[in-house]
């Protein structure tokens, strides 16, 4: 694994989503849709997978892997595509996108149909965990992909994945044991647990809920030879969490840098153009 070229290509992709910018490229385009519990994010690389332009929105718009609000996801993503379009100056026809690993054919079913409704083809269906695999270049080890609603696992050997697993537990649930604790809305509670000025104290409060994480990933690759863990994810944002994971499994965890858009990029790089 190049944990450098992973760090300096989320960087890069975080500046153009921020600055709306593209960079320059040659030959064809690949995009991806990620259709997260948290935040929609279409992300484009070149041949090479360079990062050439971006978008996101936070939304809640799905729950678990699954489509809640139809209507609400493909107006989300027309405006994110519509708003790269204009960035870079040419119609996105085609993308790839993921799932949670587990979920059913119809969910998935339901994913593509709202990418297709936005007038693009879908090239290629990828379980969340083995987008992330392909930005980290990983050969062997454990992937934890830490959404929303869920927490995917993918263990890889010799380059190719040989178990996933989802389990229903991810920010969502940090957010509900925040709220529940000050005795807030949940919308509060998520606000408060995005903000960098309350981590401290916010990350005593869902420590737990990582714990139990953590104990669920130890339980799945018990019987494989892992020797390093990565995770990523916008739910791992804490600059704890791998810490956390490391002393509950006793496994080397590595987190890369802006762990929320390691997967959005993975399945750009996976489009099949």
């Amino acid at each position: 694994m190049n944990l450098n070229d992973c760090n300096n290509k989320v960087k890069e992709f975080s500046r153009l989503i921020k600055e709306k910018k593209c960079n320059k490229y040659k030959g064809k385009l690949k995009v991806g849709v990620d259709l997260g519990t948290a935040n929609i994010v279409l992300s484009v690389v070149d041949e090479n997978n360079n990062p050439i332009a971006g978008a996101m929105k936070s939304s809640s718009v799905v729950k678990d892997g699954i489509v809640v609000d139809y209507i609400g996801a493909t107006s989300i993503l027309r405006k994110l595509k519509a708003e790269v379009e204009q960035i870079i100056g040419c119609e996105l026809t085609y993308a790839s996108t993921a799932i949670p690993p587990g979920i059913t054919e119809g969910n998935t079913k339901v994913i593509c149909n709202v990418v297709e409704s936005c007038d693009m083809e879908v090239l290629n269906v990828i379980d969340e965990p083995s987008a992330a695999a392909t930005l980290l270049k990983i050969n062997d080890g454990a992937v934890v992909d830490v959404g929303g609603g869920t927490t995917g696992i993918s263990i890889i050997k010799n380059g190719e994945v040989v178990f996933t697993a989802d389990e229903p537990t991810g920010g969502t649930h940090m957010t509900l044991v925040l709220a529940g604790f000050n005795k807030i809305s949940f919308e509060e509670a998520e606000i408060i647990k995005k903000d960098k000025k309350y981590e401290k104290d916010t990350f005593i409060i869902v420590k737990p809920v990582i714990e139990k994480m953590a104990y669920i990933v130890k339980k799945y690759i018990k019987d494989y030879d892992v020797d390093t863990i990565y995770v990523v994810g916008g739910a791992c944002c804490f600059s704890e969490f791998e810490k956390v994971f490391k002393k509950e499994i006793k496994i080397e965890t590595v987190k890369p840098l802006e762990p929320l858009l390691v997967t959005p990029l993975g399945i750009a790089m996976n489009c099949g153009v």
